[in-house]
């Protein structure tokens, strides 16, 4: 199988600070907005380049998605930041009303995502997220893999015209994809080519998929692994393409598996091409306190239980 080489660890939230501030010099139209959370957003480059482009609105997410849909009006790109749990469950009604409905052309950005947010615990650790902006018409929703693709993923989102979703983490990840990549909305990216099982991640499980499919192939397994970037829209063809020649699937990512990446997958190939399928995501839980490694390990998120999801579903072919 190809060899991926971890270029050095970092934060996926790194890239889309890096990214922000190249739009920064490049894109007078952008604009950001902050509830309080520069820091952890890495924002701080671009409020100091472009100190009149940004908005510190304070702890009060409603106001600051309000905010953003006003701006678009204007011609601005607004790029909103906070965690993921503030960005989407304690605004939903502002999104759903002000920024899908309306569709503005915001930028609703995300850190902290997922149980790898680790110690702040289970209040914090929305694992719901995808599915609730998933199903707001006219959503995009992303979701990459490491930093480098964070980056690319930032700059893409502002020329694309319509609402965003973008997700990304915390900790420090494998950084492993091109670093002059073009981001391309909705097209999935094949990373290793099998025969023998599909193995469809995103986010920071698309590593984990890379470990799983090299441990496989030791086992004699052929594991053919792809990146799906872009929950909404899903590349139906590539996994169609896929799932044609190896006979059976498993889809993996850092969250439920209610309203996830594989229950999209599912109902497509319900209707196009039902195909075994196996689930590696948190099964209709909350999370806990505890480290990332911990807590990947415990709700099984990782590439032992892709591994083991991938030997299930070969049974079932």
């Amino acid at each position: 199988m190809k060899k991926y080489i971890d270029q050095g660890k970092n934060d996926t939230r790194s890239g889309f600070g890096a990214g922000l501030t190249e739009l920064g010099r490049t894109n007078p139209n952008v604009v950001a907005l902050c509830a309080d959370l520069v820091g952890s957003l890495k924002m701080q480059d671009f409020i100091d380049e472009n100190p009149e482009r940004f908005f510190q609105v304070g702890i009060a997410e409603a106001n600051m998605m309000g905010i953003a849909a006003g701006l678009t009006i204007g011609g601005k790109i607004p790029f909103t930041g906070t965690f993921a749990n503030f960005s989407t469950g304690r605004v939903y009604d502002q999104i759903r009303q002000s920024i899908a409905y309306s569709d503005k052309n915001v930028k609703i950005c995300a850190s902290h995502a997922g149980i790898t947010l680790g110690e702040d615990g289970a209040t914090h650790q929305i694992l719901e997220d995808l599915g609730l902006m998933k199903m707001l018409p006219g959503m995009t929703v992303i979701n990459p893999c490491d930093y480098n693709q964070t980056k690319a993923a930032t700059i893409a989102i502002a020329e694309h015209q319509g609402p965003v979703y973008l997700r990304f983490g915390r900790p420090k990840v494998a950084n492993f994809t091109p670093v002059d990549q073009k981001f391309e909305i909705g097209k999935a990216l094949m990373l290793n080519e099998g025969t023998d099982v599909t193995i469809v991640a995103t986010g920071h499980l698309v590593w984990q998929a890379l470990i799983a499919a090299e441990n496989l192939e030791k086992e004699g397994i052929s594991a053919e692994v792809i990146n799906i970037h872009t929950i909404k829209p899903l590349d139906g063809e590539a996994v169609l393409k896929s799932v044609k020649k190896t006979g059976c699937i498993v889809t993996a990512e850092e969250h439920n598996y209610l309203g996830g990446l594989g229950e999209s997958i599912a109902g497509f190939l319900a209707t196009t091409h039902p195909t075994p399928q196996e689930f590696v995501a948190t099964k209709d839980t909350f999370g806990e306190s505890g480290t990332p490694e911990q807590l990947m390990d415990k709700y099984g998120l990782n590439n032992k239980a892709i591994e083991k999801a991938v030997l299930s579903v070969l049974k079932r072919k």
